[in-house]
């Protein structure tokens, strides 16, 4: 027997609907969220099922759902259930095809997953088991990545305000979310505090944030703060301090935590498995090595083939050809962490593997610009990612491009 469940997740509850092969709706319910909710789930299922609700060989139940995350999810999974996480492009695209009104509920999404994973199964990807060391690499990992954006959100923030009424700040410092940056301007936020410093106080910054060279960087910074500049008035001056003050602090903290989490996200990733075959990758150092595991995850047999893993990291193009028009183009819907990860590796490879820049010339000798070319390359360095995975063996730099060497001894 064959059930067929769509789950509409909100917040604070579920509507989900049950239907069986012919597509005839069984029931329908809202469903709190917890293990209320849930208890209620297994219940509506074992009422459908029947006599055969303990014979698993013999019943099969599919749940529809447009998310892969959060106790829900990893419960139905916990409790041998087939998930399809739904791309919710996906289901918009599916209710389109059988509806013109636009109109749309609650209890109507449930339907639609339902009958989508009723019909369009073989289309959709089911939720994979990754391991619980995967699953907590996974959730480090993005923290720590996130931190990192909110830094650079920040810090863009920070050079905007100080364009406005303190440009000598941008003149005298390259890096505003650094250490010694972020000390001197929480010492002088403003223009005339800043003309004040002493050497000895932009020495000791420096010094403290390990620079190099700090005599000449001194001189640098005094004569940039000293420098003459246009000014505001000073009530707006006294504004524009208070909120760099608070920048400033916002982005020392980041820094702080950002640090922290790393170091939780190398002790986690190298607990892991697969850590050294990943490690051993050109370019792949533990926190790339950790966003890249916790993003494509351990979930024996979730990957069919190389060009499955490449069209889930979203590297490899895609083509669309009609009659005589034929076009191939880079994927836009990717994983923003997972392509981002890869490009930064990519980029490392060019100065650890002499194979992986013979292959990125090559690109470029095609006429493909720096981008194009790196994204080539990190396609090409997922495949050898998941042979390695695959056969259990760490990366070779011979056996990875012989191929391509050959390939270039037979063009020659």
């Amino acid at each position: 027997m064959l059930l067929l469940v769509g789950d509409d997740w909100a917040e604070d509850h579920h509507d989900v609907e049950v239907m069986d092969s012919a597509g005839r709706t069984l029931a329908k319910a809202r469903l709190p969220e917890g293990i209320s909710g849930l208890t209620r789930l297994h219940a509506l299922v074992a009422a459908q099922l029947g006599d055969q609700a303990d014979e698993a060989d013999e019943a099969e139940v599919r749940i529809g759902i447009e998310t892969d995350r959060g106790p829900w999810v990893a419960a139905l999974v916990a409790a041998g259930y087939t998930v399809y996480p739904v791309n919710p492009l996906q289901a918009a695209r599916y209710r389109e095809r059988h509806g013109v009104s636009g109109a749309k509920s609650d209890p109507a999404d449930a339907h639609t997953l339902a009958d989508m994973v009723r019909t369009d199964a073989h289309q959709l990807r089911v939720m994979a088991g990754d391991s619980t060391d995967a699953d907590a690499v996974k959730v480090v990992a993005r923290a720590h990545k996130t931190l990192i954006w909110e830094r650079s959100r920040q810090t863009q923030r920070l050079r905007h305000a100080l364009r406005e009424y303190f440009p000598a700040a941008l003149a005298a410092f390259d890096d505003l979310d650094a250490g010694d940056t972020l000390e001197l301007l929480a010492k002088a936020p403003y223009p005339a505090a800043a003309a004040r410093l002493s050497r000895a106080q932009i020495s000791a910054a420096l010094r403290r944030a390990r620079r190099r060279d700090i005599d000449t960087k001194t001189t640098a910074i005094r004569a940039a703060l000293r420098a003459p500049q246009l000014g505001r008035p000073a009530v707006v001056v006294a504004a524009y301090a208070a909120t760099t003050r608070a920048a400033v602090a916002v982005l020392t903290t980041l820094n702080e935590q950002i640090t922290v989490l790393e170091g939780q996200v190398e002790a986690h990733f190298r607990r892991h498995p697969d850590a050294e075959i990943l490690l051993s990758q050109p370019g792949m150092g533990a926190v790339l090595g950790a966003r890249v595991l916790g993003e494509f995850g351990d979930a024996p047999g979730r990957y069919a083939d190389a060009k499955a893993r490449k069209n889930y990291a979203g590297t490899s193009p895609i083509t669309r050809a009609s009659g005589k028009r034929k076009l191939v183009a880079a994927r836009h819907v990717h994983n923003d962490r997972l392509v981002d990860a890869l490009m930064l590796q990519a980029q490392s490879a060019l100065q650890a593997s002499p194979g992986a820049r013979a292959y990125y010339d090559r690109q470029r000798a095609r006429g493909l610009d720096h981008n194009p070319a790196l994204r080539q390359l990190a396609n090409r360095l997922v495949g050898i990612l998941h042979g390695c995975l695959k056969t259990r063996t760490r990366y070779d730099e011979t056996t990875a491009w012989s191929h391509h060497n050959n390939d270039r001894q037979t063009a020659a």
